[in-house]
């Protein structure tokens, strides 16, 4: 029993540690629909989007929207120094304009370019 309980709780903290730049809305994209990259922070904070609390929303063609479909710490604590009120980070994303929000049915972050000692990003 001991050994399954090990096993159970170290594939938790492995799927917490590698999850953190591939985190989904939902577990797969649908085939049928396009994905398109946006840019993803938090719409308040980063994208000057009207609001009093800090609120997920996606810039698609230089226009912000806030997103329905999942909140601002779905991929992480939003406060964090990379979070969405400290950072604009990529993302794959599915859904659709209605009424003047997004409704999100699959996000995945794309992994940050990092930028080495010359200035440069990797």
């Amino acid at each position: 029993m001991k050994p399954v309980f090990f096993v159970l709780c170290f594939s938790f903290f492995i799927s917490i540690a590698l999850g953190q730049t591939t985190r989904s809305a939902t577990a797969l994209p649908d085939p049928n629909k396009k994905i398109r990259v946006a840019e993803i922070s938090c719409g308040k904070c980063k994208f000057g989007l009207a609001g009093k609390t800090c609120d997920l929303a996606v810039r698609i063609d230089g226009k912000a929207y806030y997103v329905d479909g999942a909140d601002i710490d779905s991929f992480g604590d939003a406060h964090a120094q990379d979070g969405f009120c400290n950072a604009i980070r990529k993302a794959e994303v599915q859904g659709e304009i209605v009424d003047n929000r997004f409704k999100l049915t699959y996000a995945k972050l794309l992994p940050e370019k990092k930028v080495n000692n010359k200035g440069t990003k990797n």
